[in-house]
C-alpha cells in the first residue's frame, strides 16, 4: 500500500468506532432520524474499500500499516486481497443498511443511542478481523467481536433469556478464542512469522511440522465455536434474543462468518492435508444436517432463519475443506449469496414482527396487500435462498452440485445430504419470505401496515444486489468471486459460473431439490410434529448440557471458595507465607542453586556488636511479648537497629528512610491497636506456635539464601553505568538514587504513593464510621475481646 492507501484503510477501520462515539450526541439532537446521518460513516468505509476493487481484481495483494511494538516486530498492519476485501465490502455495505434499519426498528426506545453505539463497535471489530495482517491484531479484534456481541445479545438485560443467551455466546466463543490464541502463538513460534501475508506464502512450513495436528485442533476450536459448528451450534439460535437488527447483522456478514473467514484465510498454509479434508467436511456436514432439520421444528420466524444459518455455515465449512475442483469457488459464491439473502430475510422477519406484533408463522397470513414492499423483499430473499434463478443463490447452488457430482462414495454421500438439506432450506426460505404474505388474512396483535423507508430499504437493496450480481455474473465473477477464490486457494482461480445452468447432473439435482422442497413444504406441519417427537425421544441436547456445565462450575467454584476463602485472616496470612517460602526455597534447591556459606564479616568495633545485639534482643522481645502493645514497640527495635546499620555502613539516605518508615509504622500500629483490647496474651496452642514459627523461619531462610546467592553472582554493572551516565544528562540530577526514584521509576513511585494515599483514605473512612456510630469494632465484635480468635 502507498502511504495514502494505508491512511485511508486505517480511517475506514476507525469510522465505525467514531460512529460509536458520536451516536449518543447525534441521537440526542436528531432522535431516530439520526440513522440517516450516522449511516454516512459505514457508507464512507464501503466506498473507500470499493476503490480497491480494480487493483485487487487484477491479482494484487496490498499490505501496509504502522509500527506498534517495533522491538517485538509487531505492527498495526492491514492486508487487502480478494478474501479480505469481499468481507470488508459485505461488513460495511450491509452495515450501512443495518444502521438505517435499526433507526426505524428501535424508534422510541429509550436506549436507542446506546444500541447504535454497540452496533458500530461490533462493525468495527469485525472489520478489524478481516483486514488485519498481524496475527495478534487479528486476535484482538476477534475477541472484540465476542465482547460486543455479548453487549448486543444481552441488550434487553432485564430479561433472563437475553442475559442467558449473551453469557452463553460469550462463554462458547470466548473459550474458543483462548484456544485460537494458543494456536496463533504456536504458529508464530513454529514459523517465526507474525503476519498473515508472510504466513500464507510459507508453503509447507506448518504442514510438515510435527505439531501441525495440535495447531489445527486449536485453530478449529476457535473457528468452530465462532461459526457455530456442531456441537457448538446451540449458542447461535439462542442469540435471537437480541433485537432483530443484531440478528440480521450477526447472521449475514459479521461474527458467525469470522470462523469461516479464518478457515478460508489459513487454507493455503494449513489445507490440502488428509486431516483438513476429513475434519472440515465431517463437522461441516454434521452442522448442515443438524441445522436444517432443527429449522423445520421452529415456528418463530427468527428461529427458523437462525437454524438455517447454522446449516449454511456448515455448508461453507464443508465446501472449504472438501478438497475437490470448484469446491472453494462454490463456498465463495454461497458465502456472498447467503450474506445477501439472509440479511434481507432477517430484516423482513423483523418488519413483520414490528408491524404485526408477532413472529409466529402459524398466526401470519395475507399480509401482501398491507405490506407490498416487504412482500417483494421477502420474495426476493426466498427465491435466492431456495436457489432459483435469476438470483445469486441459484449460481452458488449450481456450483455446489457441480463440485460434489462425482462418482466416489465420499462425494455421493455428501451430495445426498446436501440435496436434502438444500430442499429443507428452500422450504424455510419460502416459509419466511412467502407464507406470511399469501392466503387468508389473519388477525394479528397489531394492525398490519407497511414499514417506514428506514426499515424496508435494507432488504430491497440486498435483494436487488443479489439479482444484479447474477444478471451481470461475468462482472461479478471478475471483481468478487475470482479474486476471493484465488486468495483462498493460494493461486489464480477463475470462476465462470453464470445463470445459464449446467445441462447435466447439476441441473437434474436442482430439479430434484425443487421437487423435494415442494413435498416438504406441503407436509411442513407433519414434519414439524415429527421433529418435535424425535427431539423428545433423544432427550436433552448441547443447549441443556451447557446449563448443566454452568451449574457444575458454580457448585465447584463455591466448594473451592469455601476451602481457599474461609473468611479468616489467619488462614490467608499462613497461606501467603507458605507460598512465599515455597517460591524462595524450592527453585534454589531444585536447580542446585543453594548458595555457599559466606565468611562471617569481621566486626572489630564495639558499637557494631552493640547494634547487632540490640536487634537480637528486639527479636526476642517480639517473640516473648505477652501483649500486642509490647510486641509492636519491640518490633520497632529491630527496624531502628537496621536503620543504624545502614547509617554506619555508608547509606544515610536509606537509613533516613528506614527511620521514617519504622517511626510511622510503630505510631500508626499503636494508634490502631489502641482501639482494641491489648491486654490478652497469645492463646495459640504449642502446635500452632511451632507451625507458625517454622513457616516464619522458612521465609527468613529463603530470603537470606536468595540475597546471599545474589551477592555470589558476578556483578553486572550495566544498569549502574547507565544511571551514572544519564542521570545528569537526561534527568538533570546529581543524586542518582533520587533520580531513579522520581524520574526513571517515576510511574512506579507514583503508584506507591497512590497506594499509601488510598490506604490512608480507607483508614479515615473507618475512623469516621466509628465516630458516626459512637462505638468501634471492639465494642461490637466479641472476637476482638478474645484475642481475635474464635
Amino acid at each position: 500500500m502507498t502511504a495514502s492507501q494505508t491512511a485511508l484503510t486505517f480511517l475506514a477501520l476507525c469510522l465505525p468506532f467514531l460512529g460509536a462515539v458520536l451516536s449518543p450526541t447525534v441521537y440526542r439532537l436528531l432522535k431516530h432520524n439520526a440513522a440517516w446521518l450516522l449511516a454516512i460513516l459505514p457508507l464512507a468505509a464501503f466506498l473507500n474499500f470499493l476503490r480497491f476493487l480494480p487493483q485487487i481484481s487484477s491479482g494484487k495483494v496490498l499490505t501496509g500499516g504502522y509500527d506498534w511494538i517495533p522491538s517485538l516486530g509487531l505492527r498495526f498492519s492491514f492486508m487487502l486481497d480478494g478474501l479480505s476485501l469481499t468481507f470488508a465490502l459485505l461488513i460495511s455495505g450491509i452495515g450501512t443498511m443495518i444502521v438505517l434499519y435499526a433507526g426505524g426498528y428501535m424508534k422510541g426506545h429509550p436506549l436507542q443511542a446506546r444500541f447504535m453505539s454497540f452496533i458500530f463497535l461490533f462493525m468495527g471489530s469485525m472489520l478489524g478481523v478481516v483486514i488485519s495482517d498481524s496475527l495478534l491484531m487479528l486476535f484482538v479484534f476477534w475477541e472484540l467481536t465476542s465482547i460486543t456481541s455479548f453487549l448486543l445479545i444481552g441488550f434487553d438485560n432485564e430479561r433472563e433469556a437475553s442475559r442467558r443467551a449473551a453469557l452463553q455466546a460469550l462463554v462458547v466463543t470466548g473459550g474458543g478464542g483462548l484456544a485460537l490464541l494458543a494456536g496463533l502463538l504456536m504458529i508464530m513460534n513454529i514459523t517465526g512469522m507474525t503476519s498473515l501475508s508472510a504466513l500464507i506464502h510459507g508453503g509447507d512450513v506448518l504442514r510438515d511440522n510435527p505439531l501441525y495436528t495440535v495447531v489445527l485442533v486449536l485453530v478449529l476450536l476457535g473457528a468452530f465455536t465462532k461459526s457455530a459448528q456442531f456441537p457448538f451450534h446451540f449458542w447461535l439460535p439462542n442469540a435471537m434474543e437480541a433485537p432483530t437488527p443484531v440478528s440480521a447483522f450477526l447472521h449475514s456478514a459479521t461474527m458467525v462468518k469470522a470462523g469461516v473467514y479464518l478457515l478460508m484465510r489459513l487454507n493455503p498454509v494449513m489445507g490440502d492435508t488428509a486431516l483438513w479434508e476429513t475434519v472440515l467436511p465431517l463437522f461441516g456436514g454434521l452442522t448442515l444436517v443438524v441445522g436444517s432439520f432443527l429449522a423445520i421444528k421452529q415456528t418463530d420466524l427468527k428461529q427458523m432463519l437462525a437454524y438455517t444459518t447454522v446449516s449454511s455455515l456448515g455448508l461453507m465449512v464443508m465446501m472449504t475443506g472438501f478438497g475437490v475442483d470448484h469446491a472453494v469457488e462454490a463456498a465463495v459464491l454461497y458465502l456472498v449469496a447467503h450474506a445477501l439473502f439472509k440479511g434481507g430475510l432477517f430484516m423482513v422477519a423483523g418488519i413483520i414482527d414490528h408491524e404485526t406484533g408477532t413472529r409466529d408463522i402459524t398466526r401470519l397470513g395475507g399480509l401482501a396487500k398491507a405490506m407490498p414492499i416487504t412482500f417483494a423483499a421477502g420474495l426476493a430473499g426466498a427465491i435466492s435462498m431456495g436457489g432459483l434463478p435469476p438470483f445469486l443463490g441459484f449460481m452458488s447452488k449450481e456450483e455446489i452440485y457441480d463440485s460434489l457430482a462425482h462418482m466416489d462414495t465420499r462425494s455421493l454421500i455428501f451430495l445426498a445430504f446436501t440435496v436434502i438439506c438444500n430442499a429443507l432450506m428452500f422450504v424455510i426460505g419460502f416459509a419466511v419470505g412467502l407464507k406470511p404474505f399469501i392466503g387468508a388474512k389473519t388477525e394479528t396483535p397489531k394492525h398490519a401496515h407497511e414499514a417506514p423507508a428506514l426499515m424496508w430499504l435494507g432488504p430491497i437493496v440486498l435483494g436487488a444486489t443479489a439479482l444484479i450480481s447474477a444478471l451481470f455474473s461475468p462482472v461479478f465473477n471478475s471483481l468478487i468471486s475470482s479474486p476471493m477464490a484465488s486468495a483462498i486457494e493460494g493461486e489464480a482461480v477463475a470462476v465462470h459460473i453464470s445463470l445459464i445452468p449446467h445441462i447435466s447432473v447439476p441441473l437434474a439435482l436442482s430439479v430434484l431439490t425443487i421437487v423435494l422442497a415442494l413435498v416438504f413444504y406441503w407436509r411442513l406441519d407433519t414434519e414439524r410434529a415429527l421433529m418435535s417427537r424425535l427431539l423428545g425421544i433423544l432427550g436433552p441436547g448441547p443447549d441443556s448440557w451447557f446449563d448443566s456445565l454452568m451449574r457444575g462450575l458454580v457448585r465447584l467454584s463455591h466448594r473451592v471458595s469455601v476451602i481457599i476463602q474461609p473468611g479468616r485472616l489467619e488462614f490467608y496470612l499462613t497461606a501467603t507465607f507458605i507460598a512465599i517460602a515455597i517460591a524462595l526455597l524450592v527453585p534454589l534447591i531444585a536447580f542446585g542453586e543453594w548458595p555457599h556459606i559466606p565468611d562471617l564479616p569481621h566486626i572489630y568495633r564495639l558499637r557494631d556488636w552493640a547494634i547487632f545485639l540490640i536487634a537480637v534482643v528486639g527479636l526476642g522481645a517480639v517473640i516473648l511479648a505477652h501483649n500486642r502493645l509490647t510486641a509492636i514497640v519491640s518490633l520497632g527495635i529491630q527496624g531502628f537497629s537496621l536503620a543504624v546499620m545502614f547509617l554506619l555502613f555508608g547509606a544515610p539516605d536509606l537509613s533516613f528512610t528506614q527511620f521514617m518508615v519504622e517511626t510511622l509504622s510503630v505510631v500508626i500500629l499503636t494508634l490502631v491497636m489502641t482501639r482494641l483490647n491489648l491486654t490478652p496474651s497469645d492463646h495459640r496452642p504449642l502446635k500452632q506456635v511451632l507451625m507458625d514459627g517454622t513457616i516464619a523461619a522458612a521465609c527468613g531462610l529463603g530470603f537470606a539464601a536468595l540475597l546471599v546467592k545474589a551477592t555470589q553472582v558476578p556483578f553486572n554493572t550495566s544498569l549502574t553505568d547507565f544511571f551514572n551516565q544519564y542521570s545528569k544528562v537526561i534527568a538533570h540530577g546529581h543524586n542518582v538514587v533520587n533520580v531513579i526514584i522520581v524520574d526513571f521509576r517515576g510511574t512506579d513511585t507514583l503508584g506507591e504513593i497512590s497506594v499509601v494515599m488510598i490506604t490512608g483514605l480507607a483508614i479515615l473512612a473507618l475512623i469516621r464510621i466509628r465516630a458516626g456510630n459512637g462505638n468501634g469494632p471492639a465494642d461490637n465484635n466479641p472476637d476482638m475481646h478474645n484475642g481475635g480468635k474464635r
